[in-house]
């Protein structure tokens, strides 16, 4: 197994975690996924255990199987609950602060839910994008109003405040486009973008992104289980298409959705700043974003991003973006 079964990162690695089980039982794992947490004995069979952890999460309560050849503490569990549209509630106050404290040596149990259809938190969207791309981002926006009321677009371009414009599936004045100029700071330039937020929980696209309607028809909910959890950033999956073609570098996880208040640091791959560090954000797997590029922009990009923050360019990752995805 290169790829975790459940995340399909591919950061398996040696491990010295254990679990508790509530029949009294005491597992220790060789394995574990350095993403998500998912832990493994040697010699596991992807096929076998997606089918197992499939028929655990068909009913109402997760109960942990402790002959399974695999584990999942309660915050691996609620990011696996997710690829298949679920949402965790866990059943004590014991399961309330394992989600705290990640990774917690009990083995996860926890009530199910479809994340469908219940209330969540409102979410507004925004888009960084340069002049020459407006356009084509407006053309396809229409697909986004099936789960946000709240749009802002920010252009690399000299300064102006926000202004409302017409858009087609949404209301008057739910679309503003504004402008600053980016100066080599990505993260300076997403903050301004958190500000622009009408709603506490904003996602973050550039113009060669896309994310599916069925996806963002989610994230609603995916907030307010964050919320549930003191979960402040959501990490989503990211497809890198280059010419169209999947590449190696996947689920290439981006916190993409944040608490408005939440800032970025970094002028190259920013990252967010968690007050709380990395147990205060989760990874969902009920979709993903799509990364649109071509072979000579991944060729540039990291020659790029090193002139703007020296020592930060990954230039390693070039090779990696070209090479087509395997298991």
């Amino acid at each position: 197994m290169r790829r975790c079964f459940v995340c399909a990162a591919d950061m398996l690695e040696p491990a010295e975690r254990s679990l508790a089980y509530p029949d009294g039982r005491v597992r220790a794992f060789p394995i574990a996924c350095g993403s998500c947490g998912l832990l493994l004995e040697g010699g596991a069979e992807p096929v076998a255990c997606r089918a197992h952890l499939a028929g655990q999460l068909a009913g109402p309560v997760f109960s942990p199987d402790s002959d399974a050849p695999y584990g999942l503490d309660l915050y691996t569990l609620r990011s696996a609950a997710t690829g298949v549209g679920l949402g965790v509630r866990p059943c004590d106050d014991a399961g309330r602060a394992a989600l705290r404290r990640p990774h917690d040596r009990h083995a996860a149990r926890a009530q199910l839910y479809a994340l469908a259809g219940t209330e969540g938190r409102p979410v507004s969207l925004g888009l960084l994008c340069r002049p020459d791309a407006l356009a084509a981002v407006m053309a396809v926006l229409a697909g986004h109003a099936a789960w946000t009321d709240d749009v802002v677009i920010l252009l690399d371009a000299a300064a102006q405040p926000p202004r409302a414009v017409p858009a087609a599936g949404f209301p008057p004045g739910a679309v503003r486009v504004g402008a600053r100029p980016l100066a080599g700071d990505f993260a300076a330039q997403r903050n301004v973008l958190q500000d622009l937020a009408r709603h506490p929980w904003m996602l973050q696209l550039d113009a060669d992104e896309t994310l599916s309607a069925d996806a963002g028809r989610l994230l609603p909910a995916l907030a307010a289980l964050a919320e549930a959890g003191d979960v402040v950033s959501v990490g989503l999956a990211r497809r890198n298409r280059v010419d169209g073609l999947l590449s190696d570098v996947y689920p290439d996880v981006q916190y993409r959705l944040n608490r408005s208040s939440v800032r970025y640091a970094g002028r190259v791959h920013e990252r967010p700043v968690l007050d709380g560090g990395w147990p205060r954000s989760l990874i969902t797997l009920h979709g993903a974003i799509d990364h649109h590029l071509d072979r000579a922009h991944v060729l540039a990009r990291s020659a790029r991003y090193e002139r703007l923050a020296p020592g930060r360019g990954r230039p390693e990752e070039e090779a990696a973006l070209l090479r087509p995805y395997r298991d």
